[in-house]
């Protein structure tokens, strides 16, 4: 769900290419975005994607999968030009992010300059104040039963 969409309701021509970007991130990992709940390390594969985007190791985001086939710097290319795409896609303002049209454009390889994506939205690790493990719920949500008389 795109950020302007969660935190105020909006949807814009440009929250579908973030959806499209978490999708393509999911793919290229082969994980889901919601498979790094509760990991101390980032609160998303979108976070976890970032970091070693920083870190300059985008091949430990890809799948093993993939990996293991022969890839050849062709396939190379598309993976990693894959993994900038999602990254412009998932950036936190709507005004950043690609039109679909020119994603279309970059991944068939018809725009070869691309733009240094910006962090991503919900990077940030979540601060761990409270034993998440012991929790019913991490909303701090109360559960009360009424009984009749």
């Amino acid at each position: 769900m795109s950020p302007e969409y969660a935190m105020q309701g909006q949807f814009s021509e440009r929250s579908d290419v973030f959806s499209f970007g978490v999708l393509l991130l999911e793919i290229v990992s082969g994980r889901r975005n919601t498979s790094f709940y509760n990991n101390q390390y980032a609160l998303s594969l979108l976070g976890y994607a970032w970091k070693l985007w920083n870190e300059g190791n985008i091949w430990g985001l890809v799948d093993k999968v993939i990996l293991e086939f022969e890839l050849d710097s062709k396939n190379e290319k598309e993976i990693r030009r894959c993994i900038h795409v999602g990254l412009l896609c998932v950036q936190e303002y709507a005004k950043d992010r690609p039109t679909m049209s020119t994603v279309v454009s970059i991944l068939n390889s018809e725009i070869s300059n691309l733009d240094t994506p910006k962090q991503p939205a919900f990077t940030e690790t979540p601060l761990m104040t409270h034993d998440v493990e012991n929790k019913v719920s991490l909303n701090d949500v109360t559960l009360t039963n009424f009984d009749g008389r």
